[in-house]
């Protein structure tokens, strides 16, 4: 377990135009703003196709991270996530999570990581900016180079 006190920044803002990909317009968001660290608290979406992890394959190995992907469109989101920084890169590095439910299958819901996604009318979104500490990925060699979180120089 790893944990940290955080020292807020500002609260963004955001909403998304309809057409945009999600996460070009969170990279944008966060440029345009100047936000490297941070946390997403909540935001709600419409998608007009959206991209999670997920397979309908039997697992070879369910301990291991899923890398599939399932494609859904028309739906609605509820989501949060944080936001790191590769300085090797300059960009942010997001780890969304989200609830999505299709519109024309009753609501019916999935839930897991967001990979892609198109926005459909809109996305409204708070960013809860860090000012300290750097906020980073790690990729863990031990657990399938999955990046995980850090804090600082942890």
């Amino acid at each position: 377990m790893r944990s940290h006190d955080l020292t807020p920044g500002r609260m963004i803002g955001v909403s998304f135009d309809h057409g945009e990909d999600f996460f070009s317009a969170l990279a944008d968001a966060c440029r345009t703003n100047g936000v490297r660290h941070g946390y997403i608290p909540v935001f709600i979406a419409g998608f007009s196709s959206v991209e999670i992890v997920g397979t309908c394959q039997r697992l070879d190995n369910p301990q291991a991270p899923v890398w599939d992907r399932v494609h859904l469109s028309n739906v609605e989101a509820l989501g949060g996530g944080t936001i790191a920084y590769d300085e090797t890169a300059d960009q942010i590095r997001p780890h969304i999570h989200a609830s999505v439910g299709l519109k024309e299958h009753s609501a019916t819901g999935h839930t897991s990581h967001l990979l892609a996604a198109t926005v459909q009318f809109l996305t409204e979104m708070l960013i809860i900016e860090v000012a300290a500490p750097v906020m980073r990925r790690v990729p863990d060699t031990t657990l399938y180079d999955v990046p995980l979180l850090r804090f600082g120089g942890s």
